[in-house]
């Protein structure tokens, strides 16, 4: 079975979207890395950290997903990082009421040994002197996904420069892009990250898909039109899952093996938003997943006749 070492944040969350709130839930962007590669029959296993506050039972369930979760330091006088966030409207932006880093403040990682030989590595978004850390422990993995924000490229840029260097693939939404790269045209500031090491560039667009750049190649996936999202969190994460799980799997780390991984990926986001938290991606099943594949499927393929 391919082995995924994901490095990430496990976090309680408190979430407040127009259609309710869910308060002081499991959450974090490696149980939503771990759960969307746990369909994948991958031996997935999380390096991260929580206090005594972190329920018990939800670490139970992540191993039972096939997710080693004994690589979690659990801090006995320690508090959970815990985020509180509301949602407009548009679901699109949300106004962040509380950070606590608390644990994750000092949070030094620790690969097993069992793990360090692991094809694949994802970088979960934290502090990227945290991400170089886990690299330096690997095996030379065969794909390092790096999965980052705007909070490190206005903070901590140096420290995230030294880590794109080193990593193949980087996820990142529309607007780091631009921001990494000072370029606006997305097709430009992929071709300026990709200089900065990466072969492959993920630009995630939200409720408009995402898009594969790789030298002069891109890839364009589109989201699925739902009719109902109920809390957007953790959906970039379940999409970074989905494409590592896959990858992990197949083996095949070539541009035309990632179109699909990021059609997995674009598919497992989908469902996660139709619940709070890690709530959908708990109850999903295999029948489930490949039906919406399909409807990706659907919604991308057609036939033309030329006149």
């Amino acid at each position: 079975m391919s082995k995924l070492v994901i490095v990430g944040s496990v976090n309680i969350d408190s979430i407040e979207t127009p259609f309710g709130t869910a308060d002081r839930i499991p959450g974090g962007s490696a149980p939503y890395i771990g759960l969307a590669a746990s369909n994948f029959d991958v031996d997935s296993c999380i390096v991260s950290v929580v206090g005594n506050d972190f329920p018990a039972d939800f670490l139970e369930l992540m191993k039972s997903r096939n997710i080693h979760v004994d690589s979690i330091e659990i801090v006995e006088d320690g508090k959970t990082f815990f985020w509180a966030g509301k949602y407009h409207n548009d679901m699109n932006t949300r106004d962040t009421l509380v950070t606590e880093l608390n644990v994750l403040e000092t949070f030094s990682p620790v690969v097993p040994e069992s793990y360090k030989n692991s094809e694949v590595l994802m970088l979960g978004n934290l502090h990227p002197l945290v991400q170089l850390d886990v690299i330096e422990q690997m095996s030379e993995p065969k794909l390092i996904v790096l999965d980052t924000m705007n909070f490190w490229m206005d903070h901590t840029l140096d420290d995230l420069l030294k880590v794109i260097a080193k990593v193949d693939v980087i996820t990142i939404n529309d607007e780091e892009a631009r921001q990494l790269s000072g370029e606006y045209s997305l097709v430009n500031a992929s071709k300026k990250i990709m200089t900065m090491g990466p072969k492959y560039v993920v630009i995630k667009k939200g409720e408009h898909g995402a898009l594969l750049f790789h030298g002069d190649e891109m890839f364009y996936a589109p989201a699925l039109p739902l009719a109902e999202v109920f809390d957007p969190t953790g959906a970039g994460d379940t999409f970074a899952g989905g494409f590592t799980g896959y990858l992990a799997r197949t083996g095949d780390y070539s541009f035309e093996n990632m179109k699909t991984a990021i059609i997995n990926g674009s598919a497992l986001a989908s469902f996660t938003v139709e619940k709070f938290g890690t709530e959908r991606l708990l109850s999903l099943t295999k029948p489930e997943l490949y039906q919406r594949l399909q409807q990706f499927k659907n919604l991308t393929q057609f036939d033309i006749e030329l006149t």
